[in-house]
């Protein structure tokens, strides 16, 4: 009989563990269908996505239906957390929903990522009591994908999804009304091609991941296939933080204690690229390349303080501009001119970007969520 040593054996059910874990992430990818996929499978978006972009990026223009009643929007947001992400999509889409003269009631509620899906469920059946029109909802963890999939059975109200911007396979038949949001993938590779040509294609990495999901496989597992194409790098440590800055920092502190030729440690969200900032600047290891992901207000401090090396800004504003348009144009009847998919523009930035250049991205990113939104 073969004995191994209580290390052998951890190590064989790690192994085992990690091999499950890859097995079910790149399972769950593969639900999900890449932009260029699908237009490649429905050509007839190419057109309806362009000119609905402009839409979005051209100065407001009235409703022209008068309305029996004002439209009644729910939003569930994840946005408890420290990224402004959330909050600027909510400020700007009700900036674009008066500017466009849309009559409107709102219901929102918040909750922390990941941690919440109880507290989601809750306010998921409060905001149906309500009746509303339109639900602008999210998805990353599989709670919410099951709450979702009652919603589509439903058939009402129409749903939004926002910070997702590749259909599921398995919705095709019964889509939402609107996937809106970033490509979580396409900006990962702008700052995979950045950090790995940095450390000049060799070296150790971390990887941070949020919660085990939607982010983390669209942006984690986007990093890990670009750095696995180089055989000088290797990722010696992998988290699940759940998107909790001290779960990062912890990580942090435990990877570069057992590894102090870390060369580079990719974060999946604002909250866990802070958790690392601050482990990095307590051990003196600013010399550890670092990422932000979104380019929110915290974020772009942070690259002008030198604290995080890149990150990707997303024209923050263009996904709440998008609801309240794609709703204006259901109200007119005029669906036909809504995409599927609504992608904004991301924008790679270092910290050795010129300000100016900074200050021009936020005025086009928050040209709408910097204003203060006055009482109805």
């Amino acid at each position: 009989m073969v004995r191994f040593s209580w290390n052998e054996t951890l190590a064989v059910i790690l192994a085992v563990m990690i091999t499950a874990l890859h097995s079910t992430t790149v399972h769950a990818a593969e639900e999900y269908i890449r932009i260029s996929s699908y237009i490649a499978q429905h050509p007839g978006q190419t057109d309806v996505m362009g000119e609905f972009a402009e839409i979005v990026r051209a100065p407001a223009t009235p409703i022209t239906t008068v309305l029996k009643r004002p439209v009644r929007i729910a939003i569930i947001y994840p946005g408890l957390q420290t990224s402004d992400y959330w909050r600027r999509s909510q400020v700007s889409f009700e900036h674009r929903l008066r500017n466009t003269q849309t009559p409107y009631e709102l219901k929102s509620f918040f909750s922390r990522p990941s941690v919440d899906s109880a507290l989601q469920s809750q306010q998921l059946s409060e905001a149906l009591a309500w009746q509303p029109d339109y639900l602008v909802f999210t998805l990353d963890t599989a709670p919410q994908s099951r709450m979702i999939e009652r919603l589509l059975t439903r058939g009402t109200p129409k749903l939004i999804l926002q910070n997702i911007t590749t259909p599921l396979l398995r919705w095709q038949t019964n889509p939402p009304f609107l996937y809106v949001g970033f490509d979580h993938a396409q900006g990962t590779r702008l700052m995979a091609e950045w950090m790995l040509n940095k450390i000049d294609h060799k070296g150790k990495y971390l990887m941070l991941y949020f919660s085990s999901g939607y982010v983390s496989q669209m942006r984690g597992d986007t990093f890990a296939n670009e750095a696995a194409k180089h055989p000088d790098i290797t990722q010696v440590a992998a988290y699940y933080t759940q998107g909790n800055r001290d779960k990062a920092y912890q990580a942090t502190l435990r990877t570069l204690q057992q590894h102090p030729d870390l060369k580079m440690i990719f974060a999946n969200s604002t909250d866990v690229a802070l958790g690392a900032l601050q482990a990095l600047r307590e051990t003196n290891r600013l010399d550890v390349l670092l990422n932000g992901w979104g380019g929110g207000e915290s974020e772009l401090i942070e690259l002008q303080a030198q604290g995080l090396d890149v990150t990707v800004m997303r024209i923050n504003d263009d996904n709440g501009i998008a609801m309240a348009e794609a709703i204006k144009l259901d109200q007119q009847s005029q669906t036909a001119r809504i995409p599927h998919i609504f992608a904004g523009d991301i924008k790679l930035l270092t910290k050795g970007q010129l300000q100016a250049d900074i200050n021009q991205l936020k005025q086009q990113a928050f040209r709408l969520s910097n204003l203060p939104l006055e009482a109805q």
